[in-house]
């Protein structure tokens, strides 16, 4: 057993790489989620499991007819698979079926409460009523029809805090 434990604790022995990956999340045989990216890269420890996406990842989200009905895509994602959260950052874009469009810097997918959030400048483009929105602090549901934007400020304002946000997120 010791041998074991030495050879497991090893540097490097805790990672999986795969790339040019496809994941598929079912309930009741039925496709709800599929995420791909050119890189994973899991990182396995003895009190936790990460999945980080290097490289990027595309979220599509499913109906109950196998349709997809919205999209998250971003330059990097970090999954806590205990917690059941995925962090997306850098060019985060959510769209829905009515090409809705929603851009920022972070976004954080809550799987278990099926909400998508963030607590940075946002801005949300809606062609159908010809509007653009932005803020600060975002929530929405996964199929991205119902969202709140939690503090809506002057032009100006956003983009200070866009300057910000971009600061920390470098």
């Amino acid at each position: 057993m010791k041998d074991v434990e030495a050879l497991i604790s090893g540097a490097g022995v805790n990672k999986e790489v795969a790339t040019d990956v496809e994941i598929f999340y079912s309930d009741s045989a039925v496709v709800r989620i599929k995420i791909t990216a050119p890189t994973l890269v899991r990182h396995i420890g003895k009190s936790s499991q990460d999945e980080e996406f290097p490289d990027g990842l595309l979220v599509e989200f499913y109906n109950n007819k196998k349709r997809p009905y919205s999209w998250l895509k971003a330059d990097y994602g970090m999954r806590d698979v205990l917690k059941k959260k995925i962090v997306t950052k850098g060019n985060v874009e959510m769209y829905n079926r009515k090409d809705e469009k929603l851009m920022t810097s972070e976004l954080i997918w809550d799987e278990g409460e099926e909400i998508l959030y963030t607590e940075k400048f946002v801005k949300i483009i809606q062609p159908e009523s010809q509007d653009t929105s932005t803020g600060f602090g975002f929530i929405t549901n996964q199929d991205f029809t119902r969202f709140e934007i939690k503090r809506k400020g002057s032009a100006s304002l956003n983009l200070e805090r866009l300057k910000e946000d971009l600061k920390q997120s470098n």
